[in-house]
């Protein structure tokens, strides 16, 4: 039988109203928080959050007050006096504050003087995606030397030097669009044009494919993360659980299709065959390219990496918002590489491992029920409240939202008729 908890004893918990979402006390926040039983790391960000409402929306922060945090962070680690010059703001990213800079130190091993480009990744007070920056460090450290990615180097999780929750890893070079783009408000289905699909494409199959088959029992260092039995499902529900959180704590509005899906996602959650690392948000727009060399340069992103099933991946890169028609105006291209058959065809010659229909189908309605809960109340709550520092953007993405959930209500009727 699966394990249904947070569906079959839904009655025993109160009914959460919008002055408890916006000023939670703990009663509410035990309550949600023993409904829908999540990942620690998870349950620890998400009463962060909700207890961070008492205090005060996005407040504008300095340069200088970050550059000062950063310094006295590297300074704690490396034992030593730094320097950083030359920091900027870095555009681009819905969900976290980034800041380029070079700093001026003696390296890990403290050989001799050096000049690194560096850049500090920090939540806002209210997130689009609430994420661990502990899973994201570990992650990031998981993948070096497997898969193009920034070099991690320090961690700020609790916010003891900076105002929320940071780290800090080294700059990668590389483009997020083409040269041709038109200036699109986001990077969702991105149109890279037939002939640089055609080189990036190799890529973006190979380096999931190189992902999803890093073995996941060698690995030390993933301490925030729960290790899934292979055979069991139970990791999977904690993910449905943790997305179903999300909306309890976060939604401005009801809409009954999320909790009929949320139930149907627990009662039919697929035992894992295969361990993976899950990037969770593996499409176009984050990863860098170099555009006259037709290659993926560094994969961005890892906030909602997790420890799954691939088909979370798979199916997530071939969602309606990451993807566009070919020039037959009938070809639907995986976040802007491929169709989807020929993208399942090419990861299971890449990785060796089987592409499940059945749970193709299932993660089909797992992702799509993931972006309508992040774009319908985590982004519009942190609109709401004033909590994000990209409000135009913010408020795009809550709009594409009600795209996503017609696109739910259509795949999700056609999977259970």
């Amino acid at each position: 039988m699966n394990e249904e908890r947070g569906v079959s004893q839904a009655g025993e918990y109160q009914i959460v109203t919008e002055k408890q979402r916006r000023l939670p006390d703990e009663e509410t926040i035990a309550s949600i928080r023993a409904r829908y039983p999540v990942e620690a790391e998870h349950d620890a960000v998400y009463s962060r959050k909700m207890r961070r409402r008492h205090g005060p929306g996005y407040q504008g922060v300095t340069l200088d007050l970050l550059v000062e945090g950063s310094k006295a962070l590297i300074e704690s680690e490396v034992g030593g006096a730094v320097s950083i010059e030359n920091a900027r703001w870095l555009s681009g990213g819905a969900s976290k504050l980034q800041v380029l800079f070079e700093l001026v130190w003696r390296g890990e091993n403290g050989a001799g003087e050096r000049r690194d480009t560096m850049v500090l990744r920090m939540e806002p007070a209210a997130s689009v995606t609430e994420s661990s920056r502990n899973r994201e460090f570990e992650v990031l450290r998981a993948v070096e030397g497997i898969i193009p990615a920034p070099k991690p180097y320090w961690v700020d999780a609790d916010a003891k030097y900076l105002p929320y929750p940071a780290m800090i890893y080294d700059f990668v070079t590389g483009a997020a669009k083409p040269s041709y783009d038109s200036g699109k408000v986001s990077g969702l289905g991105q149109n890279f044009g037939p002939e640089l699909r055609t080189k990036l494409a190799p890529d973006f199959v190979r380096m999931l494919a190189a992902l999803h088959t890093i073995d996941v029992s060698s690995l030390d260092g993933l301490e925030h993360f729960e290790r899934p039995e292979v055979g069991s499902n139970a990791s999977v529900i904690r993910q449905v659980n943790a997305y179903r959180r999300v909306w309890e704590e976060d939604r401005v509005e009801e809409e009954p299709l999320l909790e009929v899906v949320y139930r149907w996602l627990v009662q039919n959650a697929p035992p894992l065959d295969h361990v993976s690392i899950v990037h969770g948000d593996y499409r176009s727009g984050n990863f860098l390219f170099d555009e006259d060399a037709g290659r993926i340069t560094a994969w961005l992103d890892w906030e909602g990496a997790t420890l799954g099933d691939r088909h979370q991946d798979l199916t997530y890169a071939g969602m309606p918002s990451f993807s566009h028609f070919a020039e037959d105006d009938s070809t639907l291209l995986a976040s802007g590489m491929m169709s989807e058959p020929d993208l399942y065809a090419a990861y299971e010659k890449a990785s060796g491992l089987p592409v499940d229909p059945a749970r193709l189908a299932y993660y089909q309605i797992f992702n799509r029920y993931l972006l309508c809960v992040l774009t319908l109340a985590a982004s519009a709550r942190a609109s709401r409240i004033g909590g994000t520092h990209q409000d135009v953007l913010v408020n795009y993405v809550v709009g594409v939202g009600y795209v996503g959930l017609a696109d739910l209500h259509e795949a999700f009727l056609e999977e259970v008729r």
